[in-house]
């Protein structure tokens, strides 16, 4: 039996939920709630000793970070709907695709995400009651972007996260002038993935962009995304983020 332990579907918990319902696995899902911190918890710490979702539990076996455990499904369920193209040349292209989004479009678009959402969130807390939840922390990096958020990213490192992600969107835009799909005329895991970070909440998040009119290709390529059933499921999940900030989301219910 699977079991995936997730947040929100929305980001990287949204990514790896995806595929599930692709390949209409059956699992068992455990809501995280992030909002409770519940993810630095001792229980979920004893899973995931990095205290991040999602993480998946295959009969014990216990697979983090979404670009492996889309992929450890697609090794462990060869006879489910598959989600790349089980070719080499395809593959590659495939894999070339989730690096560029895990690298240079999720980080940039997480900052934003954080600026505009976590801050909020981290400067709500009292000071002591702070430092003891990012104590409990694990994960260095993810302690030091508690605080960043608490007091706010420069805006030379948001300036810089906004032309990222601009020349992400171009760069999607120019491969859906070639191919159906980002790997190809296949969809794969790199679609679920890009959706995942950007499909959402590009629009919603920056409005300046003007996505509609300038990335008529990735609209479309979007619209075809969210009408998937799959697509659906994943997003009907559980979400008990605050109405005041569902906006940048895109995830608005």
């Amino acid at each position: 039996m699977l079991k995936l332990y997730h947040a929100e579907p929305v980001a990287n918990s949204l990514k790896s939920l995806i595929p599930l319902h692709e390949k209409a696995l059956d699992f068992e899902s455990r809501y995280v709630d992030l909002h409770k911190f519940e993810q630095h918890e001792p229980w979920f710490t004893a899973i995931n000793p990095e205290g991040q979702v999602p993480v998946l539990d295959h009969e014990g076996f216990i697979v983090t970070h979404t670009t492996v455990i889309n992929e450890y499904l697609e090794d462990a369920f060869p006879d489910a709907p598959p989600l790349r193209l089980n070719e080499p040349k395809g593959n590659a292209r495939m894999r070339y695709w989730n690096k560029f989004i895990d690298e240079h479009v999720m980080n940039y678009v997480s900052m934003h995400g954080w600026h505009r959402m976590v801050g909020v969130i981290a400067r709500g807390i009292e000071s002591g009651e702070f430092e003891k939840l990012v104590n409990r922390i694990p994960l260095h990096e993810q302690r030091e972007k508690w605080k960043t958020a608490r007091s706010g990213f420069s805006q030379d490192d948001l300036d810089n996260a906004t032309r990222k992600i601009t020349v992400a969107l171009q760069k999607v835009e120019d491969q859906l002038g070639k191919s159906a799909w980002l790997a190809g005329d296949l969809y794969t895991l790199a679609d679920i993935n890009f959706y995942a970070h950007c499909g959402m909440m590009v629009e919603r998040m920056f409005p300046e962009l003007e996505v509609g009119a300038n990335y008529p290709g990735l609209v479309a390529w979007r619209e075809r995304m969210t009408a998937r059933p799959a697509v659906a499921a994943a997003l009907a999940g559980p979400d008990h983020t605050s109405p005041a900030l569902r906006t940048f989301t895109g995830h608005a219910r």
